[in-house]
């Protein structure tokens, strides 16, 4: 059997995501009758069937979901690498990092410093800011090098590691019943709507909402999904704040966000019970780069310093 070309795993990908030939077809500019023979050829060769087909309907088998998954990983590697190979190729060629607002507990400049210390042979570093979700994205995709961001995340195809671990507090509106208390129980907010990060996977939610599971350390359990009605969807920390301050929902931010967003209409409490923020490294699993390697070096060196470096090394 000869080695899948990416054109055919984007048309794979396509109808998997469509389940819908006509619509898969028109997404890729291209006539149906061609794309139905080449998911047909696939199928032969590969000897297993990946899509069940009715008249009514198409659906994914097991072993196409399972295509699907490795695919999509697949074809992103193969963008990446164009991307990478194009930027290395240029004049003067740069180390990308990407970051989300609020993302590096304050570390970013003393580890750009650093890094820029290392000497004139590393390539200079430009920083890119993106929403949630897209440092991942552009490590993914080629966009960027190397990324500081908190988890969780997603963590397939990357590597990473921990650099500082600060406890999450809760965001209360000024009149809220408990912000008078000076420190909080989990199960104090049970029945508290707690806003949704737009395009979060189901995991990060829990982690979000206080779902995820951690102990309270007092005898009490955590909260359940059940407990923590739906609030508004917000993508980013302003956002999160102005529903806040509303009186709309009560949320939880890592404590060095706290510190540079404070106004009089919120406060912040710390809870017993809430699992913390880790802030992390991460970069593609398969990056060999000496300019990558010198920045996660140069992150390690600065968050040594950090008041909750200690706390990582157990995390």
């Amino acid at each position: 059997m000869s080695e899948l070309e990416v054109r055919e795993l984007r048309y794979f990908i396509a109808v998997a995501e469509e389940l819908n030939f006509s619509r898969a077809a028109q997404r890729l500019g291209m006539a149906q009758p061609p794309l139905s023979k080449a998911i047909a050829q696939l199928e032969s060769r590969l000897g297993v069937r990946l899509l069940e087909r009715t008249t009514r309907q198409v659906r994914l088998t097991n072993a196409g979901q399972v295509l699907l998954d490795q695919a999509r990983i697949a074809v992103d590697m193969v963008h990446a690498a164009a991307r990478r190979a194009r930027r290395a190729g240029q004049p003067t060629p740069q180390l990308i990092v990407a970051v989300k607002p609020g993302g590096d507990a304050g570390l970013l400049r003393e580890i750009l410093a650093a890094y820029r210390g290392m000497g004139s042979q590393l390539p200079p570093p430009e920083v890119i800011v993106g929403g949630s979700g897209e440092p991942i994205a552009m490590l993914r995709d080629g966009r960027a090098d190397v990324a500081l961001l908190r988890g969780p995340f997603d963590g397939q195809g990357l590597d990473s590691e921990t650099l500082v671990v600060e406890p999450r507090l809760a965001v209360l509106p000024a009149g809220h019943r408990l912000a008078g208390r000076k420190r909080l129980r989990l199960t104090d907010l049970k029945g508290e709507p707690i806003p949704r990060w737009k395009g979060a996977a189901p995991s990060n939610t829990a982690y979000y909402t206080g779902n995820d599971g951690a102990e309270t350390g007092d005898g009490h359990t955590g909260l359940a999904p059940a407990d923590t009605p739906e609030g508004p969807l917000v993508a980013s920390v302003e956002q999160l704040l102005e529903v806040v301050a509303l009186g709309q929902a009560v949320a939880f931010l890592a404590r060095s966000t706290t510190e540079r967003h404070q106004r009089p209409d919120i406060v912040y409490r710390p809870v017993t019970g809430l699992s913390p923020s880790a802030v992390m490294v991460a970069w593609p699993e398969t990056s060999r780069s000496a300019a990558v390697a010198a920045f996660v070096q140069a992150a390690h060196d600065v968050a040594a310093h950090h008041p909750d470096y200690m706390t990582a090394l157990a995390y």
